[in-house]
């Protein structure tokens, strides 16, 4: 864990709004994990083949949906440039690609990368929640 800044950052990204992206990200990175535990993703083994021979009875079949990742990418469309790129240096920082006196060169590159694939960037983070978390103590913020 990083030192906690001696100044207080004005961000525009609400810390809040952070942490409960940092949440989603936690929620969707461990529903990932469970659809990969025993390395079938939802294979269904049948007579010692694998197949997917479903049946019903004709009624209309309610599945289960995880919202999540629909949620993250909500919210992540719903924040302005600049918090856009705070989010990013907030996670750069965090996992340790940018040093806190770099913070102003973090957001210039976040702003630079580019606002259509930001949550697929970020979702591919494995351990996004914990560097968002990581990138707000080292601003001093939490």
């Amino acid at each position: 864990m990083q030192k906690p800044a001696d100044r207080e950052w004005d961000l525009s990204i609400d810390p809040e709004t952070v942490r409960l992206l940092a949440l989603k990200a936690r929620a969707i990175s461990a529903a990932m994990k469970s659809d990969y535990d025993g390395g079938h993703e939802h294979e269904v083994e049948i007579d010692g083949e694998a197949g997917d021979r479903h049946q019903h009875d004709g009624l209309v079949e309610e599945e289960e949906e995880d919202l999540t990742e629909e949620e993250f990418r909500e919210l992540i469309s719903d924040l302005n440039v600049d918090e856009k790129a705070e989010l990013i240096a907030l996670a750069w920082v965090g996992r340790g690609d940018f040093e806190l006196k770099e913070w102003t060169v973090a957001v210039e590159d976040a702003r630079e990368f580019g606002a259509n694939r930001i949550a697929t960037y970020l979702l591919g983070m494995p351990m996004l929640g914990d560097w968002l978390d990581e990138g707000l103590d080292a601003l001093g913020t939490s």
